[in-house]
């Protein structure tokens, strides 16, 4: 090979370099570019509504919809909230939390919540701060209680000659574990656990709803009712939609039959939708990064209070 040919190779390699670096740096501005367009806004300037969809399993982290509520609670211009909810629940932190942020919203601006197919268990727990809620009569509401489920593998495990040794600092320690049955004791104090978190369950239905103490524990033994059941039953106020929900919060704000919620808390739905554009199989990191490079699994914490079928 000639020395001219060399040179042409080394030039050719150095270009090849350069358009790689140049072809990192745009993806990098296309990434920043998704995020920067998905976070601007433009928020309305005067009276207005918002609105605050929760859909799914509830985890344990709400931050983005507590930070928004609080948000809104102490703007001026914002008169009201319309919460829409589809949600079987999840876990029972994540419920508390984001009911008390509904809740410190609802002292000071009125609150209407439309239920979808589902506002049931720790959805509904974040329904009740409303001064008034909308199901239809299909949903699936109520369903108040706590679950805590502990897999035993402990007999599969023993099957195939596979033994744990667990040491612990005390006997209820490692209650529940996965690779030991659990103990008399143990269960006796996780029950305790669970029925102390049902106490504080029904305190919260029984005061956002004003209803007696006794009265809840009779209708929270974890069943769910329909829309048309819950509505006999007090546990919500009315059958309707998200519109007739959205009609009584205009009237109650004193605002035109025009005025349009702006919605909030919702940047995690644009967050997952740039997700998926560059992780998904087909998507831009695809081929950039291995498999099982990132996981993004939302955390449901052990203590639920979720309704399942």
């Amino acid at each position: 090979m000639s020395e001219t040919e060399d040179g042409r190779l080394v030039i050719r390699d150095r270009i090849r370099r350069r358009m790689r670096l140049w072809r990192i740096g745009a993806f990098g501005l296309f990434v920043v570019a998704c995020f920067v367009s998905f976070s601007v806004r433009n928020r309305p300037s005067g009276p207005h509504l918002v609105r605050m969809d929760v859909s799914g399993e509830i985890g344990s982290d709400v931050s983005r919809w507590t930070d928004a509520l609080a948000e809104a609670e102490k703007d001026p211009s914002v008169k009201g909230l319309l919460l829409t909810i589809n949600s079987p629940g999840g876990a029972v932190t994540g419920g508390e939390m984001l009911h008390d942020a509904i809740e410190r919203f609802a002292r000071k601006k009125p609150v209407a919540v439309s239920m979808g197919a589902l506002g049931a268990s720790a959805g509904y727990m974040i329904a009740v701060p409303a001064q008034r809620i909308f199901a239809q009569s299909s949903t699936l509401t109520g369903s108040v209680g706590v679950i805590m489920q502990a897999p035993d593998v402990s007999g599969l495990l023993g099957k195939i000659g596979v033994n744990f040794d667990v040491l612990v600092s005390g006997p209820m320690k490692g209650q529940p574990s996965v690779v030991k049955p659990l103990s008399p004791e143990g269960r006796e104090m996780l029950q305790g656990v669970v029925l102390d978190m049902y106490d504080q369950f029904v305190d919260i239905v029984a005061r956002g709803r004003h209803m007696p103490q006794d009265r809840v524990r009779a209708l929270a033994d974890g069943r769910p009712y329909t829309g048309r059941q819950a509505l006999k039953l007090g546990l919500i106020d009315a059958i309707g939609s998200r519109q007739e929900a959205l009609v009584w919060l205009r009237h109650e704000t004193k605002l035109p039959g025009s005025a349009k919620p702006d919605d909030i808390g919702d940047d995690q739905k644009k967050y997952d939708f740039v997700r998926r554009l560059l992780l998904r199989p087909s998507g831009l990191l695809s081929s950039v990064f291995p498999s099982g490079f990132m996981s993004m699994t939302p955390y449901v914490d052990g203590v639920m209070a979720i309704w399942k079928s």
